[in-house]
């Protein structure tokens, strides 16, 4: 279901719980909102109002990627650039990493599989934005 996005700073910087396998239906729903939204490349769950650790992302074939726990492990090369947001009306000056690992859950026949991944480039950038607004990061 498609939901309206969510600018209140008090909800956006509250740090998301923990998701479970039964979250299925926010990552749907991140799924349709990002997909009706013009130049949406990745949502969190907090974005539309639900403080729980679910993000997603459209690879460049535009391809959903849902992300349950998502955790950067590490990150190499940082440089420095300015970013946007679809809930925050300033951009903001961060500090991104080129490559990163991360740890995330991943839902497989109604359970959680523990995954690690090394993410590069632009979707490295977005799955460092969405970890921060997990972690109720104002960027």
């Amino acid at each position: 279901m498609i939901k309206e996005l969510v600018k209140d700073e008090a909800i956006l910087s509250q740090v998301c719980e923990p998701a479970t396998p039964a979250d299925v239906e926010i990552a749907q729903d991140l799924i349709d909102t990002a997909a009706s939204l013009e130049d949406c490349s990745c949502l969190a769950a907090n974005q539309i109002g639900v403080t729980k650790a679910v993000v997603v992302y459209f690879d460049d074939n535009q391809n959903p990627h849902v992300l349950y726990n998502p955790k950067v492990l590490m990150g190499i090369r940082p440089t420095k650039t300015v970013e946007g947001c679809l809930t925050r009306d300033d951009f903001s000056k961060v500090t991104r990493y080129a490559k990163i690992k991360v740890s995330y859950d991943e839902l497989v026949d109604g359970a959680f599989k523990k995954r690690r991944r090394d993410y590069t480039g632009w979707i490295a950038q977005m799955i460092q934005h969405m970890v921060d607004h997990c972690n109720g990061k104002l960027v």
